[in-house]
């Protein structure tokens, strides 16, 4: 499986009702090795939204 289709399939199993924590969003990232800006990248283009975020990562 490819990273992109990776990260595809963890956010749309996170997500609730089109949103995701930032705190989900970096443990995706992390377990994904990948950086959080790609997952918020593809939060953006599958109009999923980040919430309660911490950092101000994404």
């Amino acid at each position: 499986m490819e990273k992109k289709e990776k990260i595809v399939q963890a956010l749309q199993e996170k997500a609730v009702n089109g949103k995701i924590t930032c705190s989900e969003a970096r443990k995706i990232a992390e377990e994904l090795g990948v950086s959080p800006r790609e997952v918020g990248n593809m939060c953006d283009e599958l109009k999923i939204k980040i919430w309660a975020c911490e950092l101000g990562c994404f």
